[in-house]
């Protein structure tokens, strides 16, 4: 006996089986056959390069601000330029003191500066060889208006002393009373510039063009003779040092430019001065193959002026009858 189905499908029909399709094919993006998963990396890669290359830039470009060319960081303080020593550098050489001719009457000492009592004298002395205070009234020859125009270092000095035409400085001497006429005058000469007052010289004494000196005073020239007799005033045109016997040395070497090519130093006297340093000595040189001289003197002071002031006197052995002039002439400095 047949038997009907009892899930409602006929009997007579063959049996459906369910037969799974074919796979999906994965997901394509429009860039060739590569997957979405694939193209989705490579933006994420990008995507940091870029940033990162973003921020390399941003941070180049804020430390570049910070420290532009001619623009100094708070705090700094440029140093001035070192001193620059004059032409000529050989090991040093000692120089006899003057002859007995030209310290003629050293018994006598002429005051280097009426106004500076002995006292003061002795105290600037001891001053000298030791390392005061740069504001020192004697030795030291920086002040609060020219701070800035005085050497960090000796390192000018060295190169002085280094210098054949220059020996090395002489212990304190007070200068001598040199043979001699005075020829004084009645009136004082005012170095604005300088900041100091200097005797005007009287006659054969004149005054003559200054420059490159801030005043000029100048005896008649000597037939024959190369040079002649001068003294003349301006700022020292060398660097001020922390103490003025090193700026009177720096000096003293500077005015052998005045002198015949050649020219040597030999000192014969070194004493302080009111507020600076003196310093006088003998310029040996030949003319025409004939050894000849010069006596000389140098002073630096502090004046009224940014810088130190210097006075210069140089008269030549051609004109020896004027040598009491210079005593006459440092004597007179007076600070403004």
């Amino acid at each position: 006996m047949p038997t009907r189905a009892t899930d409602g499908t006929d009997p007579s029909e063959p049996r459906r089986t369910s037969v799974p399709g074919p796979p999906r094919p994965p997901k394509r993006s429009r860039i060739g056959d590569l997957s979405m998963r694939v193209v989705y990396r490579m933006l994420a890669v990008a995507v940091v390069v870029v940033v990162t290359v973003v921020a390399v830039v941003a941070a180049l470009v804020l430390s570049g601000t910070s420290e532009r060319p001619g623009e100094e960081r708070s705090g700094q303080v440029a140093a001035p330029p070192a001193a620059t020593p004059s032409p000529g550098s050989s090991s040093p050489q000692a120089s006899p003191v003057a002859s007995p001719a030209v310290l003629a009457g050293e018994g006598t000492v002429a005051s280097a500066s009426p106004s500076a009592s002995p006292s003061a004298s002795s105290s600037a002395a001891e001053t000298s060889t030791a390392s005061p205070s740069p504001l020192s009234s004697s030795s030291p020859m920086s002040s609060p208006t020219a701070l800035e125009e005085v050497a960090r270092d000796r390192s000018a000095v060295v190169a002085a002393l280094a210098d054949h035409r220059v020996p090395d400085l002489p212990r304190n001497k007070k200068l001598a009373r040199l043979p001699g006429k005075a020829h004084k005058g009645k009136r004082l000469l005012k170095d604005r510039r300088a900041g100091v007052w200097l005797a005007r010289l009287g006659k054969p004494w004149k005054i003559f063009g200054a420059a490159p000196f801030s005043t000029k005073q100048v005896l008649p020239k000597v037939k024959g003779a190369p040079v002649r007799a001068m003294l003349v005033s301006c700022p020292v045109p060398i660097q001020a040092q922390r103490h003025a016997k090193d700026t009177a040395l720096l000096a003293a070497r500077w005015t052998l430019n005045h002198h015949p090519k050649g020219s040597r130093i030999s000192w014969f006297a070194s004493q302080p001065i009111k507020k600076g340093w003196l310093l006088a000595y003998k310029v040996k040189y030949k003319v025409k193959g004939k050894a000849r001289f010069s006596v000389a003197a140098v002073a630096v002071t502090r004046g009224s002026g940014p810088r130190p002031a210097m006075v210069f006197v140089t008269v030549p052995d051609t004109q020896r009858a004027y040598w009491r002039d210079i005593n006459t002439a440092v004597s007179s400095i007076r600070p403004k």
